[in-house]
């Protein structure tokens, strides 16, 4: 369990100091990315994105394993 959790923050240390790299790609504006705005409030549902980055972590974990 110790293991398990000094890796979350690890990973969330890393994608906290690789956001701004990431954020300049263009993920979470693509096509299919639904965003409402209704008077003072806004949802926002990144479809593709996340397609995009389940794909590529899927990849990323196959190539590891084999």
């Amino acid at each position: 369990m110790q293991r398990f959790l000094i890796a979350i923050g690890l990973l969330i240390l890393i994608v906290g100091i690789a956001w701004p790299v990431v954020s300049r790609l263009g993920l979470g504006r693509l096509p299919g990315d639904i965003v409402i705005h209704r008077g003072g409030t806004t949802i926002y549902f990144p479809l593709t994105t996340c397609l995009i980055i389940s794909v590529v972590l899927s990849l990323v974990i196959w190539v590891i394993n084999r």
